[in-house]
């Protein structure tokens, strides 16, 4: 149940504290204000807590650590959108643990100028725009990179595809986008044959229209190509899919940063009921051998973080057939960070430091900025339990979004309390 409103400071006894990047992972106390800053940790914290004459709330095997960091998503009417607005994706975010989320372009209408990129967020939430690499994300001229940049973009976005390579060369000799990132999804729609789901036995055996994994290996062979052509600039791959193309990545000379949704990490053709919500993702869904294989790519560090890429999609439209509905999939809302940890770090045993890697850290050397850590007086903290059992009910989440996976599923693994949120909120 939320708790009541907090009239004294939070002292969690024996919690488990992972304080930034490069630090080992503690068992301590913690102290909390009442509007959700981090005050101390450590022998600090119980100091001040016996100073105050507070009583402990036990916090054995939950984790406190820094915010998470989701480096792009798809926010497409920021003000009244049926699927989700800007206010809704914030409370959804911050329900998650996500501090920061980046925005792409893709709106109505298409963020490429840059009186289109007002767009913010109160604190302690972060919101990072990134500009349009084309005009109207139609890959025919380029937009005005400088204009964008300097009206705060932190780096230039593509469309869902790799745009012509000639379009492509001629923006990064330019190269206005200096050392901020370009964003670049090895995707050719021309090969998809109009498949869906990765081409796989099972995808064969399933009767899904097959992807051929050549729709994103060979638009990756040249921007691999170019990526060693021109060191100078910071060229990020987005939302790789497959074995294969994680497997040339790897083996590059220059290799590029690049990010993997957080739904390929966890679905593929051979672990997902056919009439599940998650089928329909653009780039496609993979086969078991990709799936871990970009698990694997992940853990070696040639992919650099998780992507939510939340995508929403309204009521109305989730209802049209699957071969007709826009491809995407929501997910800010309390299921990346349980989902993943279960996978990655009960499962697999991954160290927690090797997931926020992944799941906060590497976002935030991607978007340019600094590593989330905690920090005395910051709100950008979460406090997670692995062990917390809950019911799944997206009517329920502040995300409008009507194409989230797993509804009423039981989910092991949630978000205690953040300073992201109202402390009415936590559930303690």
């Amino acid at each position: 149940m939320p708790s009541e409103i907090l009239i004294r400071p939070l002292w969690l006894h024996q919690v488990q504290l992972l304080a930034g990047p490069g630090q080992a992972m503690v068992t301590g106390d913690a102290l909390i204000d009442t509007d959700g800053a981090l005050l101390a940790w450590g022998e600090e914290a119980t100091r001040q807590a016996a100073s105050l004459e507070l009583s402990p709330t036990s916090a054995e095997g939950w984790l406190l650590a820094p915010s998470l960091v989701d480096p792009h998503s798809v926010l497409e009417q920021p003000l009244g959108g049926r699927a989700e607005d800007l206010d809704s994706l914030a409370a959804a975010a911050a329900a998650g643990g996500y501090g920061t989320v980046g925005l792409l372009p893709w709106a109505t209408p298409w963020r490429d100028r840059p009186e289109r990129l007002g767009l913010r967020w109160p604190a302690p939430m972060a919101l990072a725009l990134w500009g349009s690499f084309s005009q109207e994300g139609a890959d025919q001229e380029l937009a005005a990179h400088r204009d964008q940049l300097d009206a705060g973009a932190i780096g230039l976005a593509c469309s869902d595809q790799t745009p012509p390579l000639a379009l492509l060369e001629r923006g990064l000799l330019l190269a206005e986008m200096g050392s901020q990132p370009v964003l670049v999804a090895p995707r050719d729609a021309s090969l998809t044959g109009g498949g869906f789901v990765r081409e796989s036995v099972e995808a064969l055996r399933a009767g899904w229209p097959p992807d051929p994994v050549l729709s994103e290996t060979l638009p990756l062979q040249g921007l691999l190509t170019l990526a060693e052509l021109r060191p100078a600039v910071k060229l990020v791959l987005m939302n790789l899919s497959t074995a294969a193309g994680t497997a040339l990545v790897r083996q590059a000379r220059r290799r590029p940063q690049a990010t993997v949704g957080w739904w390929h990490l966890l679905a593929d053709s051979g672990n997902l009921d056919p009439t599940a919500e998650g089928w329909r993702l653009r780039p496609s869904l993979g086969s078991p051998e990709d799936r871990e294989g970009l698990i694997l790519g992940l853990a070696e560090g040639v992919i650099t973080a998780v992507a939510v890429h939340h995508l929403p999609l309204d009521a109305e439209e989730q209802l049209l057939p699957l071969d007709q509905r826009r491809p995407g999939l929501a997910g800010h809302h309390g299921l990346v960070l349980p989902l993943l940890w279960q996978e990655l770090v009960q499962a697999r045993g991954w160290p927690v430091e090797r997931l926020w890697q992944a799941l906060s850290w590497g976002g935030s050397e991607l978007l340019g900025r600094g590593p989330e850590q905690l920090s005395p007086g910051s709100r950008r903290w979460l406090l997670f339990d692995p062990h917390h059992a809950w019911t799944w009910e997206p009517e329920q989440s502040p995300s409008q979004a009507a194409n989230h996976p797993l509804a009423g599923q039981t989910i092991r693994g949630g978000v205690r309390a953040s300073g992201l949120l109202p402390a009415t909120q936590w559930r303690l």
